[in-house]
């Protein structure tokens, strides 16, 4: 992320262009932000990566070759990253029910472990604000992952 900040500055020193548009790929920005959760307590175990693969496979309908590419991309995507913004807003043009989806995916890559840390909590209520997804929904997911009542 400081490399990301110190880019911006040395782009502004030059005179270059701040506004170039990042070329959009929502399904690597949905592999980000399943990283993302994953990685939030810097302990990314085996139960959360079959979980990233899967999920990926089911919510972008692709093989699980697919998914660990862009597995891999997404994790060099998010270490040069400044925010969840830079994915966030490439998936604003999802329908509701897919935002929905990937929130409800993202509590369960949290939960693969059957341990919610409060990191990972904060990383997808984030992500749901960005989204415009309401807090009901953002409840309503966790709660189809937990299985709390």
């Amino acid at each position: 992320m400081f490399s990301s900040i110190t880019s911006v500055f040395k782009q502004f020193l030059e005179g270059n262009d701040l506004n170039q548009t990042v070329q959009a790929d929502p399904q690597l920005a949905i592999a980000s932000l399943l990283y993302e959760v994953s990685n939030a307590d810097k302990d990314v175990d085996d139960g959360e990566q079959k979980a990233q693969i899967h999920l990926l496979q089911g919510l972008l309908e692709t093989d699980e070759t697919h998914a660990q590419e862009l597995l891999s991309k997404a994790k060099a995507k998010v270490a040069e990253s400044a925010s969840l913004y830079d994915f966030t807003s490439q998936l604003r043009a999802l329908e509701q029910e897919k935002r929905y989806q990937l929130i409800e995916a993202m509590w369960q890559v949290a939960y693969a472990d059957q341990e919610l840390d409060p990191l990972e909590e904060a990383v997808i209520r984030k992500t749901a604000e960005l989204l415009y997804v309401d807090h009901s929904e953002f409840i309503r997911a966790k709660l189809s992952v937990t299985g709390e009542k």
